[in-house]
């Protein structure tokens, strides 16, 4: 990887000053790629999962990432042109110009995850290649065969001083995390972002964390609890909850809660009348965070709180061993349950009730900034109370995740959540380096601004105009 890095930052810094065609044709190669090999990458994300609908895989995976490819193609030459700024007065009337450049920063590293193995290896590769940046990826080993295959194809349509893919477990993700990179990129959980970061710190390696945290769904007393259940059910069942930005908990009003329960469990039988043999229902990604899932769920029973199965076929999920798992919904929960503490990323709903939306309110601004933050209901004023008195990575209202797949919109965390963002003009900013380019005009500005020692009456009457 040393070698790698040092190839690529070699040929990086040889090829400046290089074409926007250059950064183009990586993106091209790299949608190519997504669309001649799609169906097969789709095969074997369900190989490493135990089942993942390729379907759900094609827009997800493949088609929405060729989607923000042809996006960041559309706007790479709007990005990329230099901005004028303004300068103080008089410097403009004497000649003095000022511009900011957009330029790549060199090599960039993503650390790539398991839930959408692809989105969000090549989502970001799209930008970092838009920038103008050399990339090394290293993928999840929970998705073996994806990294396997997603390495053999980089290596197809990219040269390795252009792009390379690292496989490997957990050593060989610590040693990519110390690499002198000029970026580092990380989509994770929260524990290991951590981690990423310290390794990242030893070099003074800037980054960008995309992790995730416990993102509440508010429902107002003006919702459409039918029509709020059925995508509330939708965001929360697709990669049976194993999505960073998947709604965590539900927060209801108090004499809605049975009502808002019914919407869910309706929502989830209406798409999913039965889940065992339904390729449309994704496992569980490992039979360790299945077992963690089972383990929340017990304790959250065992502390007093009601658990509700969403099995509309009835099934024995008890004696299959596909990783699947029902929608659990827990009613009555308290702040004591693993369910409240830790990030669920599995088909488990909490839900919390209040009296008045204050509560709601005050218990998200009491604990760590999510992600996501989902608000149903059609009370403008309520709705700008939760928006306005709330901190959250971003927002959808009136749906879940939706906001993460608006290409214009820049994507990312905030505190525990993450740093940083990618998407819109911002994820081509945050891979580029904002250069500051000032021009002196030919008079002596110093001299002329009283500036220049011996200091004087000019002096002090520039001190007093500045001071006015």
């Amino acid at each position: 990887m040393e070698d790698v890095l040092r190839k690529q930052r070699a040929v990086f810094t040889e090829a400046r000053p290089e074409p926007i065609e250059a950064r183009k044709s990586r993106i091209e190669r790299a949608m190519k790629l997504l669309k001649e090999h799609g169906d097969d990458l789709c095969k074997v994300m369900s190989a490493d999962f135990g089942n993942r609908s390729p379907m759900q895989s094609m827009i997800t995976d493949i088609a929405g990432t060729v989607n923000f490819g042809k996006y960041c193609l559309k706007h790479v030459d709007k990005w990329s042109k230099p901005e004028r700024r303004s300068v103080q007065f008089p410097l403009g009337l004497l000649g003095a110009k000022a511009e900011l450049r957009y330029e790549p920063k060199g090599v960039i590293g993503i650390l790539s995850p398991w839930n959408f193995p692809v989105n969000l290896t090549f989502g970001p590769l799209m930008q970092v290649f838009a920038a103008g940046n050399r990339a090394m990826i290293k993928p999840s080993e929970f998705t073996a065969k994806t990294s396997l295959m997603m390495q053999e194809l980089v290596e197809e349509y990219f040269t390795p001083d252009e792009c390379a893919v690292f496989t490997g477990g957990p050593e060989v993700a610590a040693a990519f995390s110390e690499l002198p990179f000029d970026h580092l990129v990380f989509t994770g959980s929260t524990a290991t972002g951590r981690k990423v970061m310290e390794a990242a710190s030893k070099n003074l390696v800037p980054v960008t964390l995309e992790l995730g945290g416990k993102s509440p769904v508010i429902l107002g007393e003006s919702a459409d609890f039918a029509k709020a259940g059925e995508r509330i059910a939708m965001g929360k069942m697709m990669n049976a909850g194993q999505i960073c930005l998947a709604p965590d908990y539900m927060y209801v009003p108090e004499g809605k809660q049975d009502e808002a329960i019914h919407g869910v469990w309706q929502g989830t039988a209406k798409m999913y009348p039965s889940l065992l043999e339904n390729e449309d229902y994704a496992s569980l990604v490992s039979d360790r965070h299945f077992d963690r899932l089972q383990d929340m769920v017990a304790d959250a029973r065992d502390k007093g709180a009601e658990v509700i199965e969403v099995n509309p076929g009835n099934e024995d999920f008890g004696s299959s061993n596909a990783r699947k798992m029902p929608l659990t919904i827990l009613k009555g929960v308290t702040d004591d349950m693993k369910a409240m503490q830790e990030e669920i990323f599995g088909p488990v709903l909490p839900v919390k009730t209040y009296r008045q939306l204050d509560e709601a309110i005050d218990y998200v601004n009491r604990n760590d900034r999510p992600l996501g933050l989902y608000y149903f209901g059609d009370d403008s004023n309520e709705r700008e109370t939760v928006l306005t008195r709330t901190i959250s990575g971003g927002v959808t209202v009136n749906d879940v995740i939706f906001h993460v797949s608006m290409e214009d919109l820049p994507f990312g965390g905030v505190g525990s959540s993450g740093m940083g963002s990618y998407h819109g003009i911002e994820g081509f900013r945050e891979f580029s380096h904002a250069r500051s380019v000032y021009t002196q005009p030919k008079i002596d500005v110093a001299k002329l601004g009283g500036f220049k020692p011996p200091y004087g009456p000019g002096t002090e009457k520039a001190v007093r105009s500045m001071m006015k």
